[in-house]
């Protein structure tokens, strides 16, 4: 990090199927897209990154970063005391436009001795933005239970397979009724509830490809686009032609 900033911004591109494998860093990260998707899990869950959004991750938390799409990835390392506030869980937030800029002139350098009244300035600004970026709401949870915590890890692999409950159940050796309850307490949400929206965020994955919406609403058990975008407009909060690239 530069002797004379709180901030360090990094500029970085990826492949489509690329990994950053498990790490974590002394700083909180602002991990922007400015094209592709990004998928970053770390124990607590998954949380899927589209263009023009970052995700805020806490200090010394680990994870790993999966690329969908030739992804532009612009990092903003940040030491905890240089903010106004506590990045206590990740959380995934819509970048402005003004953000984006700000990102940008940091990444094209901080720290010069005579620009540093200017630097400060920057970085209060920056600063006050990140504070207010709205929420989006891309977050698959992942139960403790190890046994559950396998099948849905499994799942988030493949979100196309077909499997109920109660194959779910077989395959843990307890009843449905077990596992339903399981869900409720682990996860807040019941089974179908759960696999639902884990299908929908990470097609989002898929439209950032520029795969069409008919064909992903197909991938994923709907019988018409129709009917996905209207599921996806209700657990999203927007229509999935917002996420489509191409």
């Amino acid at each position: 990090m530069l002797n004379r900033s709180p901030l360090l911004a990094c500029a970085d591109d990826y492949a489509n199927g690329e990994v950053i494998a498990p790490h974590c860093h002394g700083q909180v990260q602002f991990i922007h897209a400015i094209s592709g998707v990004m998928r970053v899990t770390t124990g607590q869950g998954s949380w899927v990154v589209p263009p023009g959004h970052a995700l805020w991750v806490p200090q010394a938390m680990e994870h790993e970063i999966r690329m969908t799409g030739n992804v532009q990835m612009r990092t903003l390392f940040i030491h905890p005391s240089a903010l106004g506030f506590r990045v206590s869980a990740c959380q995934v937030v819509k970048v402005s436009a003004l953000v984006r800029e700000l990102i940008l002139a940091a990444i094209g350098g901080l720290g010069a001795p005579q620009r540093e009244a200017r630097d400060q300035h920057l970085l209060g600004l920056l600063f006050a933005e990140l504070e207010g970026a709205p929420p989006l709401a891309t977050h698959v949870p992942l139960p403790l239970q190890p046994r559950l915590k396998s099948l849905c890890e499994a799942f988030v692999a493949n979100p196309a397979q077909e499997s109920t409950l109660q194959d779910w159940a077989d395959q843990s050796n307890m009843s449905s009724r077990t596992l339903a309850r399981l869900f409720l307490r682990e996860l807040g949400m019941t089974f179908g509830e759960w696999r639902t929206r884990t299908r929908l965020i990470l097609s989002l994955q898929r439209l950032a490809l520029g795969v069409s919406i008919l064909e992903v609403a197909l991938e994923h058990g709907y019988q018409s686009p129709s009917a996905f975008s209207a599921m996806f407009k209700r657990e999203l909060g927007y229509a999935p032609s917002h996420y489509q690239v191409g």
